[in-house]
Parts: structure tokens; C-alpha cells; sequence
């Protein structure tokens, strides 16, 4: 039996534009993803034998059987690799669920990489994003992890440059709006058919600059510069806004709250993530980032101070060791 230990690390969204509902039922989005240090713990086991998964859930409640995303991740890189083998996860969750944090997103993600790497195989790009794409839009992103583009329903990836180092609150009340009703409620209207598939692009250069429009001007509008003496951000993340915010904050009150005192504590930018329901801000500082958790820790279940995480960082714990083939 081979195994492995990951990290599946959660991510934040550095402003969500939803543009308008696709012929295909999804939203066009545009976002920016950012890899934080919260990270939800797997040991993947592979053995040879009948094809079957078996899933093992400890920590935040989450289904463990085949609803699970990061089942259903397994069970569709066997059947891709053709590999006849067991597959047993051992998932110690510590993302919350339905945060907008991605922690099943990420899972999944993981378990793809970790198939591959203990089978000795490799898939092509485009068929590992295909893969990763029908499970669910995020899990693109958590391929490559750091700092991306996001556009499509999300599953349309592209580095960015990264940024240094921040500190990040992260604060979950412990419950949430649905994805499906936060989507209802921003009530866009239908758009015209797109042709884009999942992608990720690592190059510096891009064409893709027209289709990105005021979003991506709001991304590298300008330098960083510190946040106003009343705590509004600014700088390059000052346009960068979350269209659910309205909806879900006049559902959970408390997440307002919790960005206001983000923002007086001195974050550079504060938001919710996702559709929620966690709200995260950005600080350069240490000792103001734990302050302002302190500040939050009686209005939720969950708060905690994390890091930004850089792609080499993300990717460190996918490298092949010596002597195997390298992952595709």
C-alpha cells in the first residue's frame, strides 16, 4: 500500500463580480482567488485490488460517503487512469463547511493529485482540468493554488502575480445562505452563450485582458498604500467587492459587524468570501490581525488568524520524489 499526507488548503476571494446567468445554467463570474493557510488534512492510501473508495471523516461534520466531493474525486481518477485499485481517504476536516472558504473544493483537489502521484500516472493537463472542472467550479483553482484569476463559472484559471505575505482573520458565524440561494437572490439576467473551458494559464502575459475588462483594472489599477485612518481599504484592493455581500449580510447582520471591525482594526481589505458565510480581512501586521480576532471571537464559532499562501508554497507538496515520473 502507498500513501501520502496533504494539505488541502482553503482559499479567500479578493472581489466576486456575478456578471449574469449562462445558457448552461451556471453565473459568469469574475474573481480572484488567494490560497490561505487554513488547510483541511488527508492521508490518501492506494492499494492494488477491486476498484472502491472508503472515506473517513473526522472534525467538521461533512457527508462520508459517496456525495462527498472528495469520493467522488477518486472514483473519477480511477475510472480515468483505467486503474484497478482501492482508494482509501482519511479526511481530518478543519475548513468549515459552507463558509465560501472552499474546503470541499480543495479536497477534492488534493485527492486527484494524490491518485496520481501514488499510481505513478499521469494525466494531461487539459483531461486533469476536465476532470477537476465537473466536479465542481473551484476545483480548478485548487490544482495550482497562490494567487489567480478566476473566469468562466470559475473554472477558467490564471496566475497573477503574487503578493507578499498578509495576515488573514478569518470569521464564520457557524451558519450560511445555500449557494443556490445567494445566486436567486442576486437575480441576474441571462447571458449569451460562452465557448470557454477550464483552464490554467502560468504564463506572465495574456490575451485575455478585453475579456477580464473593469474587473481585472480593479485588480492592478495601482500600488498597494496603507488604509485610511477609518479603516476603508485601498489601494489595489479598494474596487475589488463581493456582489453577495448585500443579500447575505442582510440575512446574517453579524457579518456586516464583523467587517466593519476588520476594517477599524486595521485590515487592508475586508470582504466575504465566496457566497459566504465567512468574511476574512487582510492585514499587514500580526499583532493587529490577532487583536481584531480577539475583538471577533465572541460573535462566531470560528475565528482565526492564517497566512496567504504563494503558489511554490501550494504546489511544494505535490513535487515527485526522486526517481518517479513527474506529475503532468
Amino acid at each position: 500500500m502507498k500513501r501520502i499526507s496533504l494539505k488541502a488548503y482553503a482559499k479567500i476571494n479578493l472581489g466576486l463580480a456575478v456578471l449574469g446567468r449562462r445558457p448552461d445554467g451556471y453565473h459568469e463570474l469574475r474573481t480572484v482567488f488567494q490560497s490561505v493557510s487554513l488547510a483541511d488534512r488527508l492521508e490518501v492510501r492506494l492499494s492494488p485490488g477491486r476498484r472502491a473508495v472508503r472515506l473517513e471523516v473526522a472534525g467538521f461534520e461533512v457527508p462520508a460517503g459517496k456525495s462527498n466531493l472528495a469520493a467522488r474525486a477518486a472514483e473519477s481518477v480511477l475510472a480515468e487512469l483505467k486503474l484497478r485499485a482501492r482508494v482509501e481517504i482519511t479526511l481530518d476536516k478543519r475548513i468549515p463547511p459552507a463558509s465560501g472558504l472552499g474546503g470541499a473544493s480543495s479536497d477534492a483537489a488534493a485527492v486527484l493529485r494524490a491518485v496520481c502521484l501514488l499510481s505513478g500516472r499521469t494525466l494531461p493537463g487539459d483531461r486533469l482540468l476536465r476532470l477537476a472542472a465537473a466536479l465542481g467550479s473551484d476545483v480548478p483553482f485548487f490544482l495550482y493554488g497562490g494567487r489567480a484569476l478566476g473566469l468562466g463559472r470559475g473554472e477558467e484559471v490564471y496566475a497573477l502575480r503574487e503578493e507578499p505575505r498578509r495576515h488573514c482573520v478569518l470569521f464564520f458565524p457557524g451558519e450560511g445562505m445555500s449557494t443556490v440561494e445567494a445566486y436567486r437572490s442576486l437575480r441576474r439576467p441571462a447571458l449569451t452563450p460562452q465557448t470557454a473551458g477550464p483552464r490554467i494559464n502560468r504564463k506572465k502575459k495574456f490575451d485575455w485582458v478585453e475579456r477580464i475588462g473593469l474587473f481585472c483594472g480593479a485588480v492592478n489599477e495601482c500600488p498597494e498604500s496603507a488604509s485610511s485612518a477609518r479603516g476603508r481599504s485601498s489601494g489595489r484592493y479598494r474596487k475589488m467587492e463581493n456582489d453577495f455581500e448585500p443579500p447575505v449580510f442582510r440575512k446574517f447582520p453579524v457579518l456586516r459587524q464583523a467587517k466593519e471591525i476588520l476594517l477599524q482594526g486595521g485590515a487592508e481589505t475586508a470582504s466575504l468570501s465566496g457566497s459566504g458565510s465567512a468574511v476574512y480581512g487582510l492585514f499587514r501586521d500580526s499583532s493587529r490581525a490577532r487583536r481584531a480576532a480577539q475583538q471577533l471571537e465572541a460573535r462566531a464559532q470560528h475565528v482565526c488568524v492564517v497566512r496567504t499562501v504563494s503558489r511554490r508554497e501550494f504546489g511544494a507538496q505535490f513535487r515527485m520524489p526522486a526517481g518517479r515520473a513527474a506529475f503532468a
